[in-house]
């Protein structure tokens, strides 16, 4: 049977091991604070904030633009979604002890000015303009998929696996939004389209 000497030290061992355990990880936090990857994962998270914010707008844009209602309903509800994705990225920032920032995506901006001119360059009310509006959401989603689709397994690698589900939540979002966006235009405004003169 243990006697108190022995329980004392037992307790006392106990939580030395506790202290340093948390000692290690406070290290452990700091280090990968300055690691490379958790850097490379702020930078990529500031820039898709970036996005999305600009998204938002972009989207109003070419819901105005849309001839059909089909399409201007589909952006309508993407703009509402991405107001909840930009929301979910704030979430993601806490969860790894960082502020929330934009940080500037010539990307986004590059596929977004592509959007602008598609608006400028075809015939208001045709379904020309519908189809070449698909394309360019279609191209903003793609870039969502990739960088969504990046940043939540580097999240699952680096241990953030409440970031991580998020991320992909998001991830699920944009692929829906795709394919939805694939059959309005197969359905469709495509076939309309090549019946214009």
């Amino acid at each position: 049977m243990p006697n108190k000497t022995t329980e004392i030290n037992t307790a006392s061992t106990a939580s030395t091991q506790k202290k340093m355990s948390v000692d290690n990880a406070i290290v452990n936090k700091d280090e990968m604070k300055n690691a490379p990857l958790h850097k490379f994962f702020v930078d990529s998270l500031k820039d898709i904030y970036f996005a999305e914010n600009v998204i938002i707008d972009a989207l109003e844009k070419m819901q105005e633009a849309a001839t059909t209602e089909e399409l201007k309903d589909a952006f309508e509800d993407h703009q509402l979604q991405t107001k909840k994705h930009v929301s979910r990225l704030e979430k993601v920032f806490k969860l790894i002890n960082e502020e929330p920032q934009k940080k500037e995506c010539e990307a986004i901006k590059g596929i977004i000015k592509e959007g602008d001119e598609i608006i400028k360059s075809t015939q208001e009310g045709s379904m020309t303009r519908d189809a070449a509006l698909i394309i360019a959401a279609q191209k903003v989603e793609h870039y969502e998929i990739a960088t969504y689709g990046g940043l939540a397994q580097l999240a699952i690698t680096m241990g953030h696996d409440k970031a991580a589900d998020l991320l992909e939540k998001t991830l699920q979002e944009e692929e829906d939004t795709d394919y939805l966006l694939t059959e309005i235009a197969e359905t469709s405004i495509n076939f309309d389209a090549e019946q214009e003169d």
